[in-house]
């Protein structure tokens, strides 16, 4: 079973590049994030042409989760996290997919630092840990997939210090993923890549995809069940470089 975590930055704009993907490399289970779209504006039909069940949680301009699964039903189990009433951002929805639980995952950037973005960031990571640990409690098989907008490690970004002053790779964001490791999580992308990397995020700017001046950002969880079916897990690259492509490359896991 593949599973992908993919940033598709505006649903509607990269759609082409996004059923492109979906018909090629025919994933099992599909977690988007940065959808940049009202709910009315997902792309249910054409992407249910291929074959694929979809729940979103959208929002108009910014943000938005979904999760597509192919030739089954996601059972919706939550949208949003708990613990801050009056969080309107779309950034977190859950299913269940033939027993398996799966969470899109859209984690707010933080920049600049210090400030109210980052405060935000930080609060919402706690909130996060706190679901992950009910999750794990469960004792169920759960993946936990998406952009985290962390830089978890050196050896996870093109050079420290280009990104030195960055909300990704401050010492309260990378304590904040560690956090939720120690809970008893694996990081899928680095158990394949010990050493770091593969990238999973090339700007726009400054010929980044040129250079492969990248960076790790989008990572899939495994609970200890999900974990135990681990294969595989890598990085779509060649698809970050196509005409209109997302600047993010679809990242996945394998489990049985």
């Amino acid at each position: 079973m593949k599973i992908v975590s993919y940033n598709v930055n505006g649903i509607r704009a990269r759609l082409p590049r996004l059923l492109e993907y979906l018909d090629e490399e025919r994933p099992d289970i599909v977690c988007l994030q940065e959808l940049k779209t009202a709910d009315e504006g997902f792309p249910a039909e054409e992407i249910g042409a291929l074959g694929y069940n979809a729940i979103w949680h959208g929002q108009k301009g910014f943000n938005g989760v979904a999760i597509l699964a192919h030739g089954r039903e996601p059972v919706e189990r939550q949208r949003g996290l708990a613990g801050d009433d009056a969080d309107d951002q779309s950034r977190y929805l859950e299913a269940e997919v033939d027993g398996l639980v799966i969470a899109s995952i859209y984690l707010p950037n933080g920049n600049p630092v210090p400030g109210p973005k980052f405060d935000y960031k930080l609060r919402w990571f706690d909130r996060l840990a706190a679901r992950a640990a009910d999750l794990l409690a469960t004792e169920q098989p759960v993946v936990l997939a998406g952009d985290y907008n962390v830089i978890p490690n050196d050896d996870d970004v093109f050079s420290v210090r280009a990104m030195a002053d960055d909300a990704l790779v401050q010492p309260e964001s990378r304590r904040a993923y560690r956090r939720l490791l120690t809970q008893g999580w694996t990081d899928s992308l680095r158990t394949r890549h010990p050493g770091g990397g593969p990238w999973t995020f090339w700007d726009y700017q400054a010929g980044a995809w040129q250079r492969d001046a990248g960076f790790r950002i989008d990572h899939l969880l495994l609970s200890p069940p999900a974990a135990d079916r681990f294969v595989d897990a890598g990085v779509d690259k060649a698809h970050r470089g196509r005409e209109k492509a997302s600047d993010h490359a679809p990242t996945w896991v394998r489990l049985r």
